[in-house]
């Protein structure tokens, strides 16, 4: 059994930046890793991936060149830096864990969730 759980939300002035945790218990290091966000009213959204390794990422159009995807396998914990923080991307962001090994988009693709974790940004 796979247990997900995030860290590092909080509130958080346009223009700033905060940094989410993921630390898993059991098995994720042969398995990619993903970032979704949901907001209010809204569906699930896909915000960032990395496969296995750390060496390939993906990024959703919206949060490209503003937030960072990494991972320590070592630490089994998955992190998303997000700087430059709009007050749209406030939203609940969820850690995944992906059945394959290589980076995907689509949540069908993920098997285990984490609780989520509250990003408001304000303006």
């Amino acid at each position: 059994q796979v247990q997900l759980v995030e860290s590092g939300g909080g509130l958080v002035q346009a223009g700033g930046s905060l940094r989410l945790s993921c630390a898993a218990s059991g098995r994720t290091f042969s398995n990619a890793m993903g970032w979704f966000r949901q907001a209010p009213g809204k569906e699930r959204d896909f915000v960032a991936a990395i496969n296995w390794s750390g060496g390939t990422t993906y990024y959703g159009d919206s949060v490209k060149g503003r937030f960072t995807i990494s991972r320590d396998n070592a630490k089994d914990t998955v992190y998303l830096q997000m700087n430059m923080l709009k007050p749209e991307d406030t939203a609940i962001y969820y850690c995944a864990r992906a059945v394959y090994s290589s980076t995907v988009v689509n949540p069908s693709a993920y098997n285990y969730w984490g609780q989520g974790t509250q990003v408001t940004v304000s303006s």
